[in-house]
């Protein structure tokens, strides 16, 4: 009884599988509806782009926004061009042009849409609107571009071009495709996360031609774009624009920050360029003139370009030896013993006010040595190591050596000269001594710098010891959101009693020392400090540092001028003309205003990215 169950068991399991073996092999072999079901109906995935973020002024006035353009899409399977002379005319393009874009598109997809031509105005398509009935197969998208209010702040605003191949590839979140834009430089590379949003979905229902039968789902799962976060920045576009008129025509950089809060007021780079025309669709043919432009133009040069700082340096020497008790502010040097020769003053009483009023080499050549030997053990190779090693690290905390965090990406550290350093140039410890290294002590030598540092170096002073991070960007979003990195004090190491000699020193090189005319404003009082960087490539560069008022400072700055000489001549009255604007919202000095407007620099040797430093000291120091 039992065998006979167990065999009806068994029979039924083999009639069941029997059934699913044939229904199998009639649903994937006989029976073709499914097939034909997938290939007639099928979801597009269709992503949509945000606007980017927006960028703002200091007084809430627009600098960057968005244009809305539009994009030509061509379906080779619908188009139909009766007459391509009147259709290449309409859209200004080439027959060339044309017939390899539709070889493209044909290669791509019959059914599915290529585009054909990218950045069309809303001009341009009001003028072609009419006529496109002539042309089926052609339809339009809506993009957008980025739109510049001002030539202005280019440099380091940057600019937004299509993602190239390395990026895509090496990109961590897949969130670009191919044919996307991305922020390439500048804030617009730096807050590219902010900036550009996120992206949307929409899903719609296609046949195999690749036709859309409408929403999937009625587009309940679609998402919707959110644009960027706008960008508040601390720049003032009018002076921004100001400064930008005074360095045409000029090689070189200009630096303002708010001493407070570290918000930088104006960054210039000259030469520059129009953004707006890499915005467009000429934007390959204008980036290769820009690439090839032996003057550099695509050069952010204020946290990149390497100077020699010259005698703008002194103020941290100054500071430095009075932290380490080896110099007072009645200390006395003579021009005796010095191997670098002094401007003209009165030497009766060469104190360190003096000093740095007439801006005296051999007396910093002294103090450094005297920096260098005091309080040291051993020979004089070990003296020098022992003492350039708590020089250095003093001066490292002024930002030398060191990145100071700017939001651009960019930014260059500079080289501050170390015990390691020059064990490594002259090849092995106890090699060198201060007379291989005597030229750092007026700023030159192998030290290097770029602009953005020496006007934080300014804003130091102003604050008696202390700075601020400097940055672009203030505010993040509409709930004004900022990294606390650019909102926390930063102090060097400098007790604040030690400032007062130097502010005053600064005052008197503006009033009655290395400032001439031209940098002198009547009504402010001005603190400053001149300088003059060597350059081996042809005349020297002009190079002044500076805040003002004296009290309660609202502006620092540093200018470079390439191949203009003194610091007095070139860098030091500009800085003066946006310090003025600055803070009088005019000036009054339109004579020196029009002289440096129309005053050319342009060198006949360019040497837009500064020196490089030398390996043993063979500077001619003047």
């Amino acid at each position: 009884m039992f065998e006979g169950r167990r065999q009806i068991l068994l029979l039924f399991f083999i009639i069941i599988g029997l059934v699913f073996i044939g229904k199998l092999f009639f649903l994937q072999v006989i029976d073709d509806s499914y097939e034909k079901a997938a290939d007639n109906n099928a979801i597009r995935k269709i992503i949509q782009i945000p606007f980017r973020g927006e960028v703002y002024d200091r007084y809430n006035k627009l600098i960057v926004y968005n244009t809305p353009v539009y994009d030509l899409y061509m379906t080779p399977r619908k188009a139909h061009v009766r007459d391509t002379l009147q259709f290449c005319q309409l859209f200004g393009i080439t027959r060339a042009y044309f017939d390899s874009t539709c070889k493209q598109a044909k290669a791509y997809s019959r059914v599915k849409p290529y585009l054909f031509l990218k950045h069309l105005s809303k001009e341009d398509f009001a003028r072609v609107q009419d006529a496109m009935v002539d042309f089926p197969g052609f339809t339009f998208t809506t993009t957008a571009f980025r739109t510049y209010q001002s030539k202005a702040f280019s440099n380091a605003l940057g600019y937004v071009a299509e993602i190239n191949p390395n990026t895509l590839q090496n990109q961590k979140d897949d969130y670009y495709r191919q044919g996307d834009y991305v922020g390439v430089s500048g804030i617009e590379s730096f807050y590219e996360e902010d900036l550009r949003g996120q992206r949307g979905v929409k899903y719609r229902m296609v046949n195999s031609n690749g036709v859309e039968k409408g929403d999937f789902k009625e587009g309940r799962l679609d998402i919707q774009p959110i644009a960027g976060k706008n960008l508040y920045t601390g720049v003032d576009i009018r002076l921004q624009e100001y400064a930008d008129s005074l360095m045409q025509h000029k090689v070189g950089s200009v630096v303002a920050i708010e001493p407070a809060t570290g918000e930088i007021l104006t960054m210039v780079s000259a030469p520059s360029y129009d953004p707006s025309l890499l915005a467009g669709r000429n934007f390959s043919t204008y980036y290769q003139d820009l690439a090839l432009d032996p003057m550099k133009p695509l050069l952010n040069r204020p946290p990149s370009a390497y100077y020699r700082p010259g005698s703008t340096f002194k103020l941290i020497q100054a500071l430095v030896g009075l932290q380490l008790g080896i110099i007072t502010p009645s200390s006395v040097f003579t021009h005796a013993g010095a191997p670098v020769k002094c401007h003209s003053h009165n030497t009766s009483h060469n104190d360190l006010h003096n000093a740095i009023q007439w801006s005296c080499n051999p007396y910093f050549y002294h103090a450094f040595r005297k920096i260098l030997y005091e309080d040291t053990q051993g020979n004089t190779y070990e003296r020098s190591a022992q003492g350039l090693q708590r020089w250095s690290e003093l001066v490292a905390n002024f930002g030398f050596g060191r990145k100071l965090g700017v939001d651009l990406g960019n930014e260059k550290k500079g080289i501050l000269p170390n015990v390691e350093y020059y064990n490594k140039v002259y090849k092995g410890e106890n090699t060198w001594k201060f007379s291989n290294i005597y030229s750092l002590s007026i700023g030159e030598g192998e030290l290097v710098v770029n602009p953005l540092k020496m006007a934080n170096v300014a804003a130091i002073i102003a604050n008696r010891g202390w700075y601020k991070p400097p940055h672009l960007v203030k505010a993040i979003g509409d709930n004004k959101v900022v990294d606390p990195f650019y909102k926390t004090p930063v102090y060097v190491g400098i007790d604040s009693k030690h400032f007062g000699v130097v502010i005053e020193g600064m005052k008197d090189a503006v009033l009655h020392g290395t400032v001439g005319g031209d940098g002198k404003i009547p009504d402010i009082v001005m603190c400053g400090k001149t300088g003059t960087s060597q350059n081996a490539k042809g005349e020297d560069h002009s190079v002044f540092i500076a805040f003002a008022p004296k009290d309660n400072p609202k502006i620092a700055i540093a200018v470079f001028v390439e191949n203009a000489g003194f610091g007095g001549f070139a860098a030091a009255p500009i800085a003066s003309l946006i310090i003025e604007k600055y803070l009088k919202g005019k000036v009054d000095r339109k004579a020196v205003e029009e002289k440096f407007m129309n005053k050319s620099y342009l060198p006949n040797v360019l040497s837009v990215t500064g020196p490089r430093p030398s390996k043993t000291k063979k500077d001619s120091l003047k």
